[in-house]
């Protein structure tokens, strides 16, 4: 009898998968990889439960090329070219306890994060008592502030390597970008929270995309949230440049709408997919490494961080440096705005983030507790702020509705940009027209470059335009990695004069923040999506477009680019 229940058991399994297993290998024999990935969600369930990674078969191995840091790999790490800077804790991590990130109790209260202009005295109140705790523990605590502040350094400075490896891991200018910070917002706020016993307490988020609040929160000027490294010139009621390069003479009301305009450009029309908005697929192994930050992690996350930071220092420490930049409080509601515009950014293009690559859910890093315990989270882990018992409270988005016009209309571009090809010149005598592609020695961007550029495809249908975006690269920049680098791009532009972020023509920007002596022989790459540029500039159906590229800081005058093309992307 006994014989007969396990032989109908292994029929059943026989039936339900094995069959399915083999039909599938037989419609695609060649990736196998994928059906290992089925079989296991079929027997693990949720994607929490098992790290499958994303398996890609190397001679008879099957590779899981998700990211961790190797923890017994601590060391001294380069803030500056000229700083080395000593972030690691003075414990071992690789022979602590290590706990797996568990969810908050689902009947736990919400935290709501609330912008820090509207917050009230009895939250600044309580804030401040949190804070003043925070900064009173020794450094021997992981909750005290130099600690938290460390955690960015370690992470930022490449203090870490990859297991078996001596490949550093930095989670800038990749896809970690905003699943990283979203850790460190997660565990800050609950160590806040657990200082004066409140179990609800949430971080605000300085809302610097809403006209009303694009001010530096005026009860950051005061104890113990101010840091006097900062730029004075910048203190309220200075309106924030979310483009920053250098400082300009506008009107508060003009920067305000060209704020407004840049918004949408970096989240709306220039970033439809998630390379173009997260940036690019890094993965464990040499092989893996890419430098392709998103447009959002460019500007405004970059150029706000030079724009807090003190003039006086070399990289306008605190915020302007990434090993400073947690040393100064607003560091937080900074990175919590970027946090919210990330769930903004998802709503609007309706992706789920839990179909992305395997090898980025299955990632993971490391964090001190409310209870200082050492816990492992994965990126598939905060994919869901309602899971992380953490919300933002609703604000207006009016840059959503910024959509910019040309500069000049468009008959008069095509005349212009035809004109400009025929005599092989530009109105600006300083501009230069010059081959798509640079050749070996690549070329140096110490005036502006203007490059013609053939599209493979032009006059899509909408729904090609739909399924895939158009992209325009920037590739192999190489930059001093010392030099804080800022340029823009401009498409179809025929007056140099006329340039800002308002204007259809304008396709983004890239911006660099130094970050030591590993990134000296790294090159970068820019991806902008075009598709609604284009569009706006009707010139969807040429078979070429105009590219300018305008120095924006005089370190480009050592930058180097290897040159220009035009991808789709899905």
């Amino acid at each position: 009898m006994e014989a007969k229940k396990w032989g109908f058991a292994i029929t059943l399994i026989f039936i339900f998968a094995v069959v399915p297993l083999t039909l599938l290998i037989l419609q695609n024999p060649n990736k196998p990889w994928e059906f290992v990935d089925k079989i296991l969600g079929i027997l693990g369930g949720d994607d929490s439960i098992y790290p499958s990674g994303n398996y890609k078969v190397n001679g008879d191995h099957i590779q899981d090329l998700s990211v961790s840091p190797n923890l017994s790999s601590c060391h001294a790490s380069y803030g500056r070219t000229d700083l080395l800077v000593h972030c690691c804790p003075s414990e071992s991590q690789g022979e602590e306890a290590i706990i797996d990130f568990q969810f908050p109790d689902p009947s736990t209260p919400l935290r709501v994060r609330r912008p820090a202009h509207h917050v009230d005295d009895d939250y600044i109140a309580k804030y401040k008592r949190a804070l003043t705790i925070m900064k009173s523990l020794p450094d021997s605590d992981p909750r005290s502030f130099s600690r938290q502040a460390n955690i960015h350094c370690l992470y930022c400075t490449g203090a870490y390597d990859q297991p078996h490896s001596n490949l550093s891991i930095d989670i800038h200018r990749k896809w970690f970008f905003f699943p990283w910070h979203r850790m460190v917002l997660h565990f800050h706020e609950r160590i806040v929270g657990s200082l004066i016993g409140d179990d609800a307490f949430a971080l605000p988020f300085w809302n610097w995309d809403s006209p009303d609040a694009m001010t530096l929160p005026g009860w950051y000027m005061n104890d113990p949230f101010f840091d006097d490294q900062r730029d004075f010139s910048h203190f309220p009621p200075k309106v924030c440049d979310l483009n920053f390069h250098e400082d300009n003479d506008i009107e508060p009301e003009e920067q305000i709408h060209l704020n407004l305009a840049f918004m949408y450009k970096q989240v709306v029309s220039g970033a439809k997919t998630p390379e173009l908005f997260m940036g690019c697929p890094y993965k464990a192994g040499e092989g893996g490494v890419c430098d392709g930050p998103g447009t959002v992690e460019l500007a405004p996350h970059n150029t706000m961080h030079k724009w807090v930071g003190s003039n006086f220092q070399p990289e306008r420490e605190d915020m302007g440096a990434f090993y400073s930049a947690a040393r100064d409080p607003v560091f937080y509601p900074h990175h919590a705005n970027l946090d919210r515009v990330w769930e903004v950014w998802r709503g609007v293009h309706k992706f789920d983030l839990h179909n992305m690559d395997p090898d980025w859910l299955n990632s993971s890093f490391y964090f001190y507790d409310e209870n200082s315990q050492l816990v492992r989270i994965y990126v598939r882990d905060v994919l869901n702020t309602t899971k992380l018992r953490s919300v933002y409270e609703e604000v207006d988005l009016p840059w959503l509705n910024m959509r910019p016009k040309p500069s000049v209309p468009s008959k008069m571009t095509k005349q212009a940009l035809k004109l400009r090809e025929n005599k092989t010149m530009l109105q600006s005598p300083r501009a230069r027209i010059l081959s798509a592609e640079f050749g070996s020695g690549g070329q140096n961007l110490d005036s502006s470059i203007t490059v013609k550029v053939h599209r493979s495809k032009y006059n899509r249908r909408k729904q090609e335009k739909e399924e895939e975006e158009e992209v325009l690269v920037v590739h192999g920049i190489d930059v001093q990695s010392d030099e804080y680098v800022k340029f823009d791009v401009y498409i179809n532009l025929v007056d140099e004069s006329i340039v800002s972020p308002s204007f259809s023509e304008f396709a983004g920007t890239f911006v660099h923040i130094p970050h030591g002596k590993r990134d000296a022989n790294r090159k970068t790459n820019l991806k902008l999506g075009i598709s609604e540029v284009l569009e706006d500039l009707e010139a969807d159906s040429d078979d070429s477009i105009w590219v300018t590229l305008i120095p924006r800081t005089k370190s480009c005058t050592y930058t180097v680019i290897d040159g220009l093309q035009i991808e789709c992307m899905r």
